[in-house]
């Protein structure tokens, strides 16, 4: 038993030990920034699509008719209430099955993330929505605004104002959650540390480069949100 014991030890000795060495990753910066690149680009148009929605969203969710707010608080809690991934799977392969119909890869991710983002800022419109005076509305009243023109120059920008903290926050999240697009196959950038880490057999340099460039981006954008709060939001909303 105990030359066997030695013959195991004998045997580990000779296994190669991995060294870390993050060196490693710098021939491969251009790949990881083109999969940065994209990842912004998706959250940004996302961003601004997904919240535009949110805002007519939050303001159909408003209405006294029940057949346009309970459709809108169905679609609301659904995306609310159920992972991101399993929408991103949904939309890749179940709608093209259900249409008919050849969707794109980063198509498909644009409508899941927008939708996503949709559900989750219309409740920070609504909230928004909430806190504006009923003086304003009245004000619309006496000044005989169409209802086209009191939401557009008297409703949204004093809801966008209310709402940019928490939007902020919103896009930061959606940065993160982002990530699970590489399942479907869309370069960005966890896909392409990923399969750089794969090929390489060097999943711990990769994996944590790509770790710390998601913080590097979200950090910054969080502080941000504080700093939004304390200085803009107090001096120009209330």
């Amino acid at each position: 038993m105990s030359s066997s014991a030695g013959r195991i030890l004998h045997i580990s000795a000779e296994e190669p030990v991995m060294n870390i060495d993050f060196s490693i990753v710098l021939p491969y910066w251009l790949l990881l920034l083109k999969g940065l690149g994209l990842t912004l680009g998706l959250t940004g148009l996302c961003a601004v699509i997904g919240s535009l929605l949110g805002f007519v969203v939050s303001l159909l969710r408003s209405s006294t008719v029940a057949w346009i707010r309970m459709p809108m608080t169905l679609y609301v809690e659904f995306f609310r209430g159920t992972p991101l991934l399993i929408q991103l799977f949904w939309v890749f392969f179940c709608i093209p099955v259900v249409l008919q119909l050849a969707i794109p890869p980063y198509l498909s991710v644009v409508i899941a993330l927008t939708l996503y983002m949709g559900a989750i800022t219309s409740e920070t419109f609504r909230a928004a929505l909430k806190s504006i005076s009923a003086e304003q509305h009245d004000a619309c009243i006496a000044l005989s605004l169409s209802p086209q023109a009191k939401v557009l120059y008297v409703i949204f920008p004093q809801a966008l104002l209310r709402a940019i903290p928490p939007l902020l926050s919103n896009i930061v999240s959606l940065f993160k959650e982002s990530a699970l697009i590489s399942s479907v196959g869309v370069a960005d950038l966890m896909f392409v540390g990923e399969s750089i880490s794969n090929s390489t057999a060097r999943p711990l340099e990769f994996l944590t480069t790509v770790g710390l460039i998601y913080f590097m981006v979200a950090f910054p954008l969080t502080r941000l949100v504080g700093l939004v709060e304390r200085r803009f939001l107090r001096r120009f909303a209330y």
